[in-house]
């Protein structure tokens, strides 16, 4: 952290902006109808502070621009763009099937859902047919990856909190997540496994007793998680009644995801506009009362416990037959027909180094990651190459809340508030 005056990253026309207003305020807008002297006394008293970019508490490159009083946050400024990822642009500079790998690093704790959504997309455009046992495949990983990616956020959220052993717990778990990733796609972070029309091979042998071994012990560690929260006093006073924001403002803003419903509004994109097969499978929407951070706590708390119950009904129902789509415009051939069929060869070839075209269209592909609505819009001219890919990131819009959020608490609630928002800032700086 540096005060005003000592900005150490170059942006000084914001540091003056926030001199300006800081000149501006008076103690009627902070506290009610004051005399002149108190007044100009409470503008010496506010101080503006640097968090960021490479503040540990941020989680990740995210700059902060905070006005106290004291301890407590009279306003906060987000300055975003630090990653310098530039990904929706070298998404249009690469053929369809190569985009993949670009849109998975985009939120790398939801890789399989920025797959997910680029996919679906291209799917929908060209009109390509997705053999269930493929939909059940990406079911069955992107709610692993939903629970991977909520123990990422209870671990680091609970280090913000002082509580450093549910960050061990968790971080136990999230490993036999990641172990069951590089059992079934070869890789623990970025796999590629999503394909246009289906996964990139079937599970291999072992795997759905590994993964039913993990979907046994789960619902034990979650109990575990809650009674650690819940026996701890120091840091239920430290959630409840703090970072509270109303439905109806969330959704003024747009946020989505467990943020709002965590205040009551029971918006989930797999049950409102069910895809990949999510109405097959019997599960709730847990939601929240008055939209704190406790109740944020306890709403990611009930959906690991969802996806565990949703993981368990993709293994017991998973259909027989093919992993991708038998249309071969899209797919590569099977390996093995490499070293025995010419045409299979050939093909493989051409897709590889061509791709393959997509009709002319747009298309907007919404699905539900673990931090809200998670959207790609993709344009297609008739090439090889989608002439435009944005993505609607979650942490993106939901940031737009956080300042309403954290003013007029004290500064140590609102890294609490920042925690339980679960920004990445891979996808804000897209």
């Amino acid at each position: 952290m540096s005060p005003v005056g000592q900005d150490t990253t170059g942006q000084s026309s914001d540091i003056s902006e926030y001199r300006k207003r800081e000149q501006s305020i008076t103690l009627s807008e902070l506290d009610g109808p004051a005399a002149d002297g108190e007044a100009a006394d409470a503008r010496q008293e506010l101080l503006t502070l640097n968090f960021g970019p490479h503040h540990p508490a941020t989680h990740g490159v995210l700059r902060l621009l905070v006005t106290l009083q004291g301890e407590v946050v009279r306003d906060i400024k987000p300055i975003i763009g630090y990653v310098h990822t530039g990904i929706e642009k070298t998404a249009e500079d690469k053929a369809y099937w190569k985009v993949i790998p670009v849109v998975e690093r985009m939120d790398y704790l939801a890789y399989h859902f920025n797959a997910m959504t680029f996919c679906g997309a291209v799917e929908t455009l060209a009109e390509v047919e997705v053999p269930r046992r493929a939909e059940y495949l990406r079911v069955i990983h992107m709610e692993l990856n939903r629970i991977m990616s909520h123990l990422v956020w209870l671990g680091t959220s609970a280090l913000d909190l002082g509580a450093i052993s549910m960050f061990w717990y968790c971080f136990r778990e999230r490993e036999k997540v990641l172990d069951l990733f590089e059992m079934s796609t070869g890789q623990r972070m970025h796999t590629r496994y999503f394909q246009v029309g289906g996964v990139i091979e079937d599970i291999p042998r072992g795997y759905a007793e590994k993964l039913g071994a993990f979907v046994s012990e789960m619902p034990g560690r979650v109990e575990q998680y809650r009674a650690l929260l819940h026996s701890n006093e120091i840091v239920l006073q430290r959630l409840r009644g703090t970072g509270l924001l109303d439905a109806a403002r969330l959704l003024e803003f747009g946020v989505t995801g467990p943020l709002l419903r965590a205040a009551g509004n029971p918006w989930d994109l797999r049950k409102a506009d069910p895809y990949c097969s999510y109405g097959d499978f019997d599960f709730k929407i847990p939601i929240g009362t008055v939209g704190d951070n406790y109740d944020r706590f306890n709403v990611r708390f009930a959906e690991m416990d969802e996806s565990v119950a949703i993981i368990g009904q993709a293994l017991e129902g998973l259909p027989e037959g093919p992993y991708i789509t038998s249309d071969r415009k899209v797919a590569l051939p099977p390996r093995h027909e490499l070293a025995t069929s010419m045409e299979a060869l050939i093909h493989h070839f051409k897709l590889v180094t061509e791709g393959f075209r997509v009709p002319p269209g747009e298309v907007y592909y919404p699905i539900e990651s673990p931090r809200g609505e998670l959207g790609c819009w993709v344009r297609s001219d008739g090439s090889a190459k989608p002439a435009r890919v944005h993505m609607r990131d979650p942490s993106f819009v939901n940031l737009q809340a956080f300042s309403e959020m954290a003013e007029g608490g004290y500064i140590a609630d609102m890294i609490a508030t920042l925690a339980a928002l679960d920004p990445i800032l891979g996808g804000i700086d897209r």
